[in-house]
């Protein structure tokens, strides 16, 4: 093993002055090579490539735990970073890492280089080990917070590229106590998840791992890791929203409305699903009732339209530009790119869709499996269809299906092959010919930030993915009765937090999954309404005629409940999240504005230290400026 001299030499162990050069780099043959700047010392495990960090604001140490069959064949310390030669037994791959300090930060990046094809994941960086009392960070849809000895939480993996896995390439673990966290953002997310696991019962971790681009490991891949001696997942969404702006991602609801002022129109306003009353009639009741500010995403006929827009609705429909049936599908389903435009698999095959299930009088049904569409050809599509749609229909809005919410694909047909980072720049544009070239509010589903410039609604950035009730996405009006894991994880106070508003609040609209709206499960209804006020984000309502009927008052003050606050906060700065109570029951969030916003998810009242008391399954809210 080679090691560069640098200058100065500092043992292991010693304590830092701040005073002291920024960088320092040791070099003693007889401890691990390291470097430092005057926030966090990096020591390198020369046999196994882990590393520990030490923040030396707080002396607190994480450490990484090797996973996977690798070795080290070369580590050299130079001029302000650690470079090691890798050897990835799993892949049979040579891979070169750098490490570099940031000058002025608690902060590093790693930068994993190499070429050849892979067999599986590429694990490097290790995960840092945790231990009680620490909490995983995710930002799964809107944020999950896992404690760590939390036996109840399953392995998985979330993929980096998805709106079905994270939805901002970043993730974390805390000291649920002391605040002391780091982060981990991933900068090239394109062909990357994160497994989230436990090896022979231990707690969990979180690592990423690298996909293969088209087999090969073919391109630079790079991680930015962040330390805080304060703050915990607040901080960290904060770092990240930092990390937006400087990398463009970042563009707000108020710039978006100088562009478009229909953009208001969305602002604190509830989005309502129906298909079986008729459109104008029950827009009309809805304004009589108080409903001010309504997202209409029913559609309907040209006159239907002009008079919702009368009404100052903002008016919407349905569309989508990914999946695709053969010509024996039922009528009403897209037919045209069969087959020419289809997606393929390495293998040949065409990439299955969405299964449309028709179902028959005497009680069969017949399933016609979709395949999907490649995304240079949607586009090409949608700058057909969507112009000509709008010199008969006066849309003000659109909300665009599965765009953001399905992986970013690579497609193998030699018409069109594309990697997924090629797959995720023509689904990009397709967004931004609907908001900038047609000059209309859009919305997609669930949401993954890449898209943030180009949107203005997410449909399902409130729902975590995996804890939704079975098979809600097709059978969005049926009733189900909750699951434990949805009691739990979905509509229960003690995991989640608002990771997405803390960094994008008052760049895009957060709304629940149309399958998973406010009303679905009625008797958890209150507790989604105690989110929305808690987040400052709108509610979904979707309804039949006899439920419109039925239920007609609640519809109104759950909405009295939400939308006037959502339209004082629309565009403001999510400041700061908190739970207040150890079972973090009582939770607050607190505004740029100056407002506040505490909700109670418990059964009996909490007094504030100020006096207050907040009632069980209620809020109080303290307007800003």
């Amino acid at each position: 093993m080679s090691r560069t001299r640098g200058a100065p030499v500092y043992l292991s162990g010693q304590v830092f002055v701040r005073s002291l050069l920024v960088f320092a780099f040791c070099v003693s043959a007889a401890a691990a090579p390291y470097a430092s700047n005057r926030y966090i010392q990096v020591r390198l495990d020369e046999h196994t490539g882990a590393l520990t960090v030490t923040d030396v604001r707080n002396h607190h140490e994480w450490v990484q735990k090797p996973v996977g069959s690798w070795s080290v064949a070369n580590a050299r310390v130079d001029a302000g970073e650690i470079r090691l030669t890798l050897h990835d037994a799993a892949n049979n791959l040579d891979l070169t890492a750098l490490l570099t300090l940031s000058k002025d930060k608690p902060e590093m990046e790693v930068t994993l280089s190499g070429n050849g094809p892979l067999k599986s994941f590429v694990g490097f960086p290790f995960p840092f080990v945790t231990g009680k009392g620490t909490g995983l960070v995710v930002p799964m849809n809107e944020g999950i917070l896992y404690p760590v000895d939390d036996a109840s939480i399953n392995n998985r993996r979330l993929q980096a590229y998805s709106g079905h896995g994270i939805c901002m390439p970043w993730f974390g673990a805390a000291d649920l106590q002391s605040g002391e966290s780091y982060m981990a953002i991933l900068e090239t997310p394109d062909d990357a998840q994160i497994e989230i696991t436990r090896q022979g019962g231990a707690d969990l971790y979180i690592r990423p791992l690298w996909e293969a681009s088209r087999g090969q490991f073919s391109y630079a891949r790079k991680i930015r890791y962040a330390f805080f001696d304060r703050g915990g997942y607040v901080a960290q969404a904060k770092r990240y929203r930092e990390y937006a702006k400087e990398t463009g991602l970042f563009k707000t609801l108020a710039e978006k409305r100088r562009e478009n002022p229909n953009v208001d129109l969305l602002i604190g306003a509830a989005n309502i699903w129906n298909w079986d009353m008729d459109k104008v009639a029950l827009t009309k009741e809805m304004k009589s009732l108080g409903m001010e500010h309504v997202l209409w995403s029913g559609g309907g006929e040209p006159k239907q339209i002009d008079e919702i827009n009368a009404l100052g609705y903002l008016t919407s429909r349905y569309d989508i530009y990914q999946d695709v049936w053969g010509p024996d599908a039922p009528k009403g389903l897209r037919k045209a790119g069969w087959p020419d435009d289809l997606v393929f698999l390495p293998n040949g095959e065409f990439m299955k869709g969405w299964a449309h299930h028709q179902k028959h009088p005497d009680g069969t049904e017949t399933i016609y499996e979709g395949g999907v569409i490649n995304s240079q050809r949607g586009l090409d599509r949608a700058k057909v269809e969507i112009p000509a749609d709008l010199k008969t229909h006066a849309y003000k809005c659109r909300f665009i299906d599965t765009t953001t919410a399905s992986p970013f694909r690579e497609d193998y047909n030699p018409a069109h092959p594309l990697t997924r980072s090629q797959d995720r720049a023509y689904k990009m544009k397709l967004l931004e010919f609907c908001s900038r070239d047609s000059k209309l509010v859009v919305g997609t589903e669930t949401g993954i930030d890449p898209s943030v410039p180009y949107v203005h609604y997410y449909e399902g950035m409130l729902s975590l993915g995996p804890y939704r009730l079975p098979d809600a996405g097709r059978n969005t009006m049926q009733y189900k009765p909750p699951t434990p894991d949805f009691l739990k994880f979905q509509v229960g106070h003690f995991y989640r937090i608002p990771l997405w508003e803390l960094v994008y609040h008052d760049c895009v609209v957060a709304q629940w999954y149309w399958g998973d709206y406010n009303n679905k499960a009625p008797e958890v209804w209150p507790r989604r309404d105690l989110f929305n006020t808690l987040y400052a984000t709108p509610p979904m309502f979707m309804f039949t005629k006899e439920t419109w009927q039925k239920e007609k008052d609640r519809f109104v003050a759950s909405y009295q409940q939400m939308c006037p606050l959502v339209r004082q906060l629309g565009y403001d700065e999510m400041l700061s999240h908190e739970f207040l109570t150890p079972d973090h029951a009582v939770q607050r969030t607190n505004w740029k504005t100056g407002a506040e916003v505490v909700v109670n998810f418990g059964d009996a009242g909490y007094r504030l230290p100020d006096g207050r008391t907040v009632e069980a399954m209620h809020s109080l809210i303290r307007q800003g400026k």
